[in-house]
């Protein structure tokens, strides 16, 4: 079984509503791996790099400024379909289509304001991942449950 990283952004709303333990908490439930983690404060360059694909989009100026608006909670997570789980387990990009159960479905309300982020695929999972973290901020290292999740 091969292992994927993918980026997630605990974004503004869900760090102001005092969220980011529970959806760390839930992230981790799913048997991925936190190999990074950090609080942060995006810039501006940094928001415009991250999404680059839509700067020609209307909604573009409002994406730059609410990541921009608060802290966020960045964090790479590893293991068997990482990008897939994780996506799942975040619920659909509006929140009134997501699920209960799902992060989003449980606690989002507006598309604008829909607490979290994660990498739509691989490639931009390996991107946003280097974006946000130096491969000196990823850690490697074993976990004593791994033979209890993954087979």
């Amino acid at each position: 079984m091969t292992t994927e990283r993918t980026l997630v952004l605990v974004k503004p709303d869900g760090v102001q509503r005092g969220l980011a333990g529970e959806i760390i908490t839930r992230l981790e439930r799913t048997g991925l791996q936190i190999i990074g983690l950090k609080l942060m404060q995006v810039s501006e360059e940094l928001a415009s790099q991250h999404y680059g694909e839509h700067r020609d989009k209307p909604f573009y100026p409002g994406l730059v400024s609410f990541i921009t608006s608060s802290p966020v909670i960045a964090l790479v997570l590893e293991g068997p379909s990482a990008v897939s789980t994780t996506r799942k387990t975040m619920g659909a990009t509006n929140p009134a289509d997501s699920s209960p159960g799902t992060i989003r479905g449980d606690f989002g309300v507006d598309m604008g304001r829909n607490l979290i982020h994660g990498s739509a695929n691989l490639e931009d999972a390996a991107r946003e991942v280097s974006l946000f973290f130096d491969d000196s901020e990823l850690t490697d290292y074993s976990r004593s449950t791994q033979q209890w999740i993954v087979e």
